[in-house]
């Protein structure tokens, strides 16, 4: 999508992550620290931001850090399954409101992606940025990351049956291709154009698959 994006963490006045006082449990630190990588990882890319900084940005110690992440690999990792889960519960809310309206589906998703990507601090789909920082196939983060396509793709699939396409596959991987460059133009280029151009494709290529 994607539907969302990851927020800088609440600060308090100091500058510190609010709600870090020492009676937080294992799952609240652990939450602050994804919190304040994905922020970081999706803000200057994923390479660029070191363990040290995340720790800085969390207000945790380097052993509370690899307790809870052994790796930096780790904490990415987390960071994308995070953005995923969010993604998958907001684009199965869009179909459900929509139930057997392919077009409806579509319109209503190339809205939310047409009113991301004119956020103030959108710098393109988190998936392709961090995918693209790492070549190998078998790396933790690339497998994350064609984890959540696959899942997209066969959502798409999923809403073009619904739309009667004589192939939901194809359908879907084209539908896939203007969604990644809808999030590039809206990153690069005009986002104001994003919703319209986008709902007007999906409108085309379900056109051109459906039966009949």
């Amino acid at each position: 999508m994607e539907t969302s994006r990851p927020e800088e963490p609440a600060r308090g006045p100091a500058g510190q992550p609010r709600g870090q006082g020492r009676g937080q449990g294992r799952g609240q630190v652990r939450e602050r620290i994804v919190e304040a990588g994905s922020a970081l990882f999706y803000a200057e890319g994923v390479r660029a931001v070191s363990a040290d900084k995340v720790i800085a940005a969390a207000g945790v110690s380097k052993v509370t850090f690899y307790r809870h992440f052994p790796t930096k690999d780790d904490l990415v990792v987390a960071y994308l399954d995070g953005l995923a889960a969010t993604e998958r519960a907001r684009l199965e809310e869009l179909r459900s409101q929509h139930p057997g309206d392919a077009e409806g589906t579509l319109e209503a998703l190339a809205g939310a992606l047409g009113e991301v990507a004119r956020g103030d601090r959108f710098r393109g789909c988190a998936f392709v940025n961090a995918g693209a920082e790492f070549a190998d196939p078998a790396h933790p983060v690339r497998r994350a990351v064609a984890g959540h396509r696959a899942w997209y793709t066969s959502f798409l699939a999923a809403v073009a049956r619904d739309g009667g396409a004589d192939d939901p596959s194809a359908a879907a991987a084209e539908l896939m291709m203007l969604r990644d460059g809808a999030m590039v133009c809206g990153d690069v280029d005009d986002a104001s154009v994003v919703a319209p151009r986008l709902a007007a494709g999906f409108a085309a290529v379900l056109a051109a698959h459906r039966r009949g």
